[in-house]
């Protein structure tokens, strides 16, 4: 079951929408091409993403993706696709998801009810605070194994684990390079998320994907 967190931990920033709407009013109106988020009763539409943003997330879903397959170990998705968090009151897009095989019975047809074990969020100069401060408090609540924050802007890449406690620990990068264990044997040398041209080819080779 998904832990209660105070609500004062939980607060957001204004939404653009105001007036109680439900989750599942909430995803009526969401779009195909704008990420919509639901917050306690109140829809908020996000800014349009930056070119840097798309870029990273392409990079990131490609080889997330083509390793989840050859692997045959869940499904991986990209926003928009709503996460409902029940308990937290929170319908959330997370820029890139990942769900086990185990738990694949939470995918509903337009969204996923419950935690994803993996969220990414590629962090934008207007999401820092909702992506380090309200989503961290909520995916750490809410049990999702692994979140993954990337600043293009700063070139930051952190990687927090739930610990035996329940809390989110930073996961250290020794010679730059991150082991996931929610996707067994998966590895990211950060240095490729800040090369100007992003090296696709080259990191599913080194994955043994190609």
């Amino acid at each position: 079951m998904l832990e209660t967190v105070e609500t004062n931990q939980l607060q957001t920033t204004a939404p653009t929408n105001r007036g109680y709407v439900t989750f599942e009013e909430y995803l009526e109106q969401s779009s195909d091409t704008r990420i919509c988020e639901w917050v306690d009763g109140e829809v908020i539409t996000m800014p349009g993403a930056s070119f840097e943003h798309q870029t990273l997330d392409k990079f990131l879903l490609t080889i997330m993706n083509l390793y989840v397959e050859s692997k045959d170990l869940g499904i991986v998705l990209h926003a928009p696709f709503a996460m409902k968090l029940s308990e937290q009151r929170r319908g959330r897009e997370p820029d890139i998801l990942f769900v086990g095989k185990d738990r694949q019975h939470l995918f509903k047809k337009t969204y996923l009810d419950g935690a994803a074990d993996l969220a990414v969020e590629i962090i934008s100069p207007e999401s820092i605070g909702r992506d380090r401060g309200e989503k961290f408090v909520e995916y750490e609540a809410a049990k999702i194994r692994e979140y993954w924050l990337i600043d293009p802007e700063r070139k930051q890449a952190e990687f927090y684990r739930l610990n035996s406690d329940g809390f989110y620990q930073l996961i250290s990068t020794p010679e730059g390079v991150f082991k996931s264990e929610v996707l067994p044997e998966f590895f990211l040398h950060v240095k490729w998320l800040w090369q100007e041209s992003l090296p696709t080819i080259t990191a599913l080779k080194k994955l043994n994907l190609i």
